[in-house]
């Protein structure tokens, strides 16, 4: 059997279970789709959001990058994050890192990567804001675990920054912005970071004709 055969399988398998445990699970996906929360997580195939939060399909709306980047000219992700907050009416918006994150250990190599380059650059931009903090940590390990924070942190902000956010935090108290990283030693999603609806920025960030 061929590995994406099996994949196929496996499918099977579970829709078989699904109905045989709850014959209206489908039925019930196929007409509703009302999550809470927007789930911005990396691209690392060990760090899936619905297994991770113990929560079923329907209840949170994924999008996922290399790295869980939040970037301004990221016309992906910006569609995802204006679908989620002004139709789906999300309450949370949370950014998952994970610690020991590829993305952001290539980041702190020198190494030419082609067009990998260009995305890793938001994350060096989040290093070089951090230099001085970073530098001090001798063990690389933690110095590549402390910037995944960082970037978390970093992204939560960029979150903010946009007028998606700060339209519906003027109109409709919401979303709460969480920054999370999880931990592929133990399964443990830590919480790093949290900016509640009306939360300010630097001036220069607000928009003030939403």
């Amino acid at each position: 059997m061929k590995p994406f055969e099996k994949l196929l399988l496996e499918n099977k398998a579970w829709a078989r279970e699904k109905i045989q445990n709850d014959p209206e699970y489908f039925n019930r996906l196929a007409n509703l789709q009302t999550p809470e929360f927007l789930w911005i997580g990396c691209s690392d195939s060990r760090v899936p959001a619905n297994e991770i939060t113990g929560t079923e399909p329907g209840e949170i709306f994924v999008h996922r990058n290399i790295a869980n980047m939040v970037v301004h000219t990221d016309l992906n992700l910006l569609s995802v994050l204006d679908y989620a907050v002004h139709h789906l009416k999300v309450k949370h918006v949370i950014v998952c890192g994970h610690y020991g994150c590829g993305g952001v250990k290539a980041a702190l190599t020198h190494h030419n990567l082609g067009i990998i380059n260009k995305w890793l650059r938001n994350i060096k931009d989040v290093f070089r804001y951090h230099e001085s903090e970073l530098n001090q940590i001798d063990d690389e390990a933690q110095k590549l675990n402390r910037l995944v924070e960082l970037n978390v942190e970093e992204q939560v902000m960029n979150l903010a920054k946009t007028s998606i956010i700060q339209k519906a935090w003027k109109y409709e108290n919401r979303p709460y912005l969480h920054g999370w990283v999880y931990g592929l030693a133990n399964g443990i999603i830590k919480p790093v970071y949290e900016m509640k609806p009306g939360s300010h920025l630097d001036p220069i960030y607000e928009y003030d004709d939403l």
